[in-house]
């Protein structure tokens, strides 16, 4: 698995931004997909997540929900976080992860996840 992030970058409070996260090397379709967070001086913390058994039941951080989508197409490998309304505290290096047997009650800590992309800068101007 090698994991490949894009999509971040700098924009104004209250504007979107779609990251995008692609795996190069196997198949994604039985893994569980997440996305991360870290902002300068605190822990990586836990943004969104995706099964791969209902995807259609995602998983947000409170922080984030309501403004946050996370979606994933297998057929290319592509897991993404839709952002809208953005806000100054969003601003982060945002980290996609993956790994299969994800179990539920595990899904919002960073080591449950064996896979991680480079991470991309989002900063969010207020």
């Amino acid at each position: 698995v090698q994991l490949q992030a894009s999509g971040g970058g700098l924009v104004q409070a209250g504007e979107s931004l779609r990251l995008a996260c692609t795996n190069s090397g196997c198949s994604f379709n039985r893994y569980t997909l997440a996305w991360f967070r870290q902002a300068p001086g605190k822990v990586r913390e836990f943004v969104a997540a995706i099964r791969y058994v209902n995807p259609t039941r995602p998983y947000y951080a409170d922080a984030v929900k309501g403004r946050f989508t996370i979606s994933r197409d297998n057929a290319k490998n592509t897991v993404y976080l839709q952002m809208s309304s953005l806000k100054p505290e969003d601003t982060a290096v945002y980290y996609c992860a993956a790994d299969t047997g994800v179990i539920l009650s595990a899904l919002t800590e960073a080591s449950a996840y064996s896979y991680w992309g480079q991470g991309t800068q989002v900063t969010v101007s207020s």
